[in-house]
């Protein structure tokens, strides 16, 4: 009976006086520090693109994206393709 009261009582101290000391630390000057060469850079979305053509022939388009240089470099690769101006 009593060894059964001794786990008893070792898995109370386990079970509150641990968390206890890991949910209040003692040492309050810890903090963590973001480096900025390790953070991951986020890959740039494509731009989408939306090809029409019409009875006439001629082509037009719709571009989305989020850069907007990106964008613009797209547009004139597809005016140089498609020889519009």
């Amino acid at each position: 009976m009593t060894i059964q009261k001794l786990i008893l009582f070792i898995f109370i101290i386990i079970f509150l006086v641990i968390p206890y000391n890991f949910a209040f630390p003692e040492n309050k000057n810890f903090q963590f520090k973001k480096q900025p060469e390790i953070q991951q850079v986020k890959p740039k979305k494509p731009v989408k693109i939306k090809l029409k053509r019409l009875s006439e022939g001629k082509y037009t388009w719709e571009l989305t994206g989020d850069d907007v240089d990106e964008v613009v470099r797209t547009d004139k690769k597809l005016r140089k393709l498609l020889k519009i101006e």
